[in-house]
Parts: C-alpha cells; structure tokens; sequence
C-alpha cells in the first residue's frame, strides 16, 4: 500500500513583513520571483527522483511568505510539476496561504482553477487599531471582501487566522474579533497567542518601553473565552490552536498539519523548508538567493535531500519516539494512542515514558481516554494553557534501558 505524504512548498516573499513575524520571509525581493519559482520546480523534481518506494501526495500546502503576492500563473506550474512528477491523491487537499490585502475575486478564481481547494487568510483581527500594531496592510473590511470573493471564486473551505494577547487588545476588541470573524462563517479557525520574538521589530519596541509585554492572564482569559464561543458556534476543538467546523462525516480539519501532528512523512521544499521521510530530516538553506544559487548549482546529496539541504540527518528511534509525543499531544481528543505507538515503535508506551506519564496525570494535566483496546493519552482541560510545560516533560530524556542501543541521530552539515 502506497505511504501517504505531505508536501510543503516555502515562498518566502512579501510585500511588507509585519512586525511580529519571525519566519522566513522576505520583502523588497520580487526580482528573485522568477528565479526562485524555477528553482522550486527543480527541488521537487529532484526529490521525487529520490523516492523509490510506493508513495501517494496526500497534501500540498503552500505557506509563506504571502503565496497569494506572487503571479498564479508561477503557482499553476508549480502545481502542474508536483502531478508530473508525484502521484497526486484524488482526494488530495491543496491549501494556500493568503493576505486579504492581496487577493482579488479574478485572482481567485484563477487559484481555483489551477487547483487550490482550501485556502487560509490572515485575518489577525477585527481591530483596525491592533492591524496597524501588527503592521498588517488590510483592514476589516478587506477581511469581509476577500472572503466573499473567495466564496464567489468557489473555495468551499476557508480558514482564518487570527492573534490574541496583543499589547493593547481588550477582552472586548478579541471578542469582536471573534464574532467578526464567525459572521463569515469559515469552515476552520487558527487562533494564536501572540508572541514577542528576537529580532522582530516588536522585540525592539518592547526593549524600548513602545509597547507592552503581552498580558498573560489577558491571554488566557481570551483563549478560554474562544474555546467556550466556538464551542457553542458548532466548531470542533481538535488541536490546541485550532478548531474545524462539525459537518457531519466532511471533516473541515486541516489534512495537511494533521500530517505534522501524528508525526507522519512529509517533504519539505523551498528556502528554509524542513522535511521529515523515511526516518530523515532535512533542513534547507534559508536565503532566497542561497537557495537558487543551491538548485542552479546541482549538488547529488544523500537521501532524501536535494541539493537546497543545508542538513540532513537520521533520527534514532528514542528521538523519534520523544518527538512523536511532543507533537501528537497537542491533538486535544486524539492524542497518542497506545497500540499505535507500540506498533509503529516495538515497544509500550508506558515502558518507556512511565514516570513521565504518572507523574502529569496526578498533576491533573494527561488522562487516558477511550475503551481498552483504543487507550490514548491526551491532554486534559487544563492543561491547554500548560501544554509547552507538558510537552518539556516529554523531551531531551535519557534513553531508557529497555530499548536496545540503537545508533543515535547524526546531524550532517552542508557546506
């Protein structure tokens, strides 16, 4: 049976990089377009040359960076390269990310036609004041004409990101934006706490005395408040940060970050993409130019990296194992369940993570869920606003004597 894997595709061009943002995106580099998408459709051909086993594309998602910035005729090709060269499930969800301020009803349509099923706009907030804070170049009302044109373009699955525990935001602006973005009636929400990261102008401005640190106890009271309004809106909580509209046996739930959460193979393409196949991680370089100067330059790299990697290394079973809980775990119903890892791993979860799992749930913060034959492990309530302290548990540990010594990860540098 063919392995199901996900496909994430980097473009690290925007018009403007917001104040907030620590990922890796570049403005003022739209020369680089071009070039960049040409490189793209090297690296995906050479990693599909490289995998010689039975695989089907489950998912593409095209993160950013503002996707939706650059022509959709690039975004088309890069689209027709991946059914070249991979074989494309039926069912396959192809997501794009989106500023409203940089979408049209035209534009979409074509973005439709080309392939895309599922998009997902940064909404941020509802504020306009909290939008020119984060430096954000749309308004609400922008928000409202993107959707609609997305609607109208035939997207029949939306999903909007918003920001809470931004300095200055009350527990009246985040419940505006709430109810503003529930009256466009998406199938998903994203909703993440904001926070302050080195080398981000934000970092600077707090150093400065400009602006707040955000408001802990804000922030929780916010999050506990959107789980109860989206709770009774008929959206189902199934991740820490997000929440897929109930729709019978249609699950509106994120395919492709459903992926990461279960620990399962993904490839990764573009400047400063991660991959995780076959037990490998790869690590591109990050630079725009770095990159296409990579994919001009064809290196033969090991398996299964491209010339692009900057790292490639093998993961040992234990830190498979700390890195599965990690992740998994922040599936609010789902979990980790205990066959499967015994299945996937050789060995019961309780033989290797006992203490751990003991401990968090005297704590109050893990349960056991499900009949005795289905036993999973999930966070309870509480512990949704302790999840990073839940997760620390879980990682960095010693290996356990009942594993066998198997060789540890090695991490290669490219230079």
């Amino acid at each position: 049976m063919p392995t199901k894997i996900s496909l994430y595709i980097h473009i690290p061009f925007c018009r403007h990089r917001c104040a907030y943002c620590d990922f890796n995106t570049y403005a003022g580099q739209e020369s680089l377009i071009p070039a960049y998408l040409k490189a793209l459709q090297e690296e995906i051909e050479q990693v599909a040359v490289k995998l010689n086993f039975p695989h089907e594309i489950g998912t593409i998602f095209l993160g950013g960076g503002t996707p939706s910035y650059l022509p959709v005729e690039g975004l088309r090709e890069i689209l027709n390269t991946c059914r070249r060269v991979f074989p494309i499930r039926d069912d396959c969800e192809i997501s794009i990310e989106a500023n409203p301020g940089t979408v049209h009803r035209e534009g979409l349509s074509e973005l439709r036609r080309a392939g895309f099923n599922r998009i997902s706009m940064g909404m941020q907030s509802a504020n306009i004041h909290e939008l020119r804070l984060l430096e954000r170049e749309h308004d609400p009302i922008a928000v409202i004409q993107a959707v609609a044109s997305a609607r109208l373009a035939g997207f029949e699955n939306l999903n909007l990101d918003l920001i809470f525990g931004i300095p200055g935001q009350t527990m009246d602006s985040w419940k505006k934006s709430i109810h503003f973005a529930l009256d466009l009636k998406p199938d998903h929400l994203s909703l993440y706490a904001l926070t302050i990261e080195h080398g981000t102008p934000f970092k600077k401005w707090v150093e400065r005395g400009l602006i707040n640190v955000p408001d802990d106890d804000l922030a929780a009271d916010q999050y506990e408040y959107a789980c109860q309004i989206l709770e009774e809106a008929g959206f189902d909580h199934y991740e820490i940060s997000n929440w897929a509209l109930k729709t019978g046996d249609r699950s509106k739930m994120c395919q492709h970050n459903l992926q990461y959460w279960r620990y399962l193979p993904y490839i990764g393409v573009g400047a400063g993409a991660h991959g995780f196949l076959e037990n490998h991680r790869t690590v591109n370089v990050r630079g725009i130019k770095a990159y296409i100067d990579r994919m001009k330059f064809s290196v033969e790299m090991p398996f299964p990296a491209s010339s692009a990697a900057e790292q490639v290394g093998e993961l040992d079973l234990w830190t498979q194992m700390q890195e599965k809980m990690m992740v998994s775990l922040r599936l609010l119903n789902e979990g980790v369940e205990a066959a499967s890892f015994a299945q996937r791993f050789g060995v019961e979860l309780e033989e290797v993570f006992g203490d751990q799992i003991a401990r968090l749930t005297r704590q109050g913060l893990l349960e056991w869920a499900g009949s005795s034959d289905q036993r999973r492990l999930r966070l309870t309530q509480q512990a949704w606003l302790l999840a990073n302290r839940v997760f620390r548990e879980f990682v960095g540990l010693k290996e356990p004597p009942v594993l066998l010594k198997n060789a540890h990860s090695t991490t290669t540098r490219v230079p």
